[in-house]
């Protein structure tokens, strides 16, 4: 999974979070590993439920890990300290799903922005603050007249670019976007995938983007990685998840994606079915194999791990390149 021209910002090794329940352990995210480039980015995709959010979070150690390495320009950030770790946040920041929950209704948006730069006590003058708050909403699309306004007063679009302002003061290097635009409408979801583009490429920024819209992912990922309960299935480049995928589950949610013609509305197409296997103590063998159409006996009772069928492109069945889907 490794490009050796580029330098690896961040790599996790085999990354478990679990959380006991009144009926045993969940594993939200399970023996998960993965390399990402510095300023590429990896779409990670699947259903709701499947561990995507409690990946990002872990990564941020903002859920501590249950077992594994986190490795941020080689330390491993899940075993800092708080004063260690406090040093490191500004290099790693998180714009959240729903921006309007993520932000403090009682401040203005000049107050919001300015936050991290008090808390992170990078600025000592007021006047400091100020400048760094009204550059970086020029940058993120804020026009000043909305310095004084509060979120309620504000459009989904505008609230998601406050999240980024907020993100952005900090020059942070990896930034997790946990959904960031599931919540908005149709067009203003373009108009914060070109902003997130366009300062990427401005600032050389690492993403994890997570989504379960393939259409999105597809847009502005270089990687994509698809979770189902937990375990990575399928890891490859954007365009050859699209072009060739061969995991059964990420060919399910390919043929789920709407075709605007009309030539599709006679076009078959096959529906998962079964009942999704719970992540409480998971049984061993793939977890897909109850919902699997092309399930043998041995993927109820081995253990399907990751392996590249592809140059490149890693593979949790063994099936995978002999199905016929």
């Amino acid at each position: 999974m490794e490009n050796k021209k580029s330098e690896t910002l961040l790599e996790v090794k085999n990354l478990k979070k679990y959380f006991k329940t009144p009926g045993g352990m969940l594993h939200a995210v399970d023996d998960v590993s993965f390399r990402i480039q510095r300023g590429r980015t990896l779409g990670v995709v699947g259903e709701s439920g499947c561990g995507k959010s409690t990946l990002g979070r872990t990564l941020l150690c903002l859920n501590e890990p249950t077992a594994g390495e986190i490795l941020f320009q080689g330390t491993d950030i899940a075993k800092l300290g708080k004063k260690q770790m406090k040093a490191v946040r500004p290099k790693m920041q998180m714009i959240f799903q729903d921006p309007y929950s993520s932000l403090n209704g009682r401040m203005t948006v000049r107050q919001l922005i300015a936050e991290p730069l008090i808390v992170n006590k990078l600025c000592k003058k007021r006047q400091e603050i100020d400048n760094r708050v009204d550059e970086i909403m020029e940058i993120v699309g804020l026009a000043p007249r909305l310095a004084a306004a509060y979120p309620h007063e504000l459009d989904g679009g505008r609230r998601q670019r406050i999240g980024i302002a907020r993100t952005l003061i900090l020059n942070p290097e990896f930034v997790v976007c946990d959904e960031p635009v599931s919540a908005l409408d149709v067009s203003i979801q373009a108009q914060i995938l070109n902003l997130l583009m366009d300062l990427q490429e401005d600032r050389n920024l690492t993403y994890i983007f997570i989504t379960h819209d393939l259409s999105v992912v597809k847009h502005i990922s270089d990687e994509i990685m698809v979770m189902y309960l937990g375990k990575c299935v399928e890891y490859a480049p954007a365009d050859e998840i699209f072009e060739h995928p061969q995991h059964p589950y990420t060919r399910a949610l390919l043929n789920a994606i709407p075709i605007p013609s009309i030539e599709s509305c006679h076009k078959r197409r096959e529906l998962l079915q079964g009942e999704v296997t719970s992540p409480i103590n998971p049984k061993p063998g793939c977890r897909f194999a109850a919902r699997c159409p092309y399930a043998k006996e041995e993927c109820r009772s081995c253990t399907m791990e990751l392996r590249e069928t592809q140059p490149g492109h890693y593979t949790a069945c063994p099936y995978a390149e002999g199905l016929e889907l």
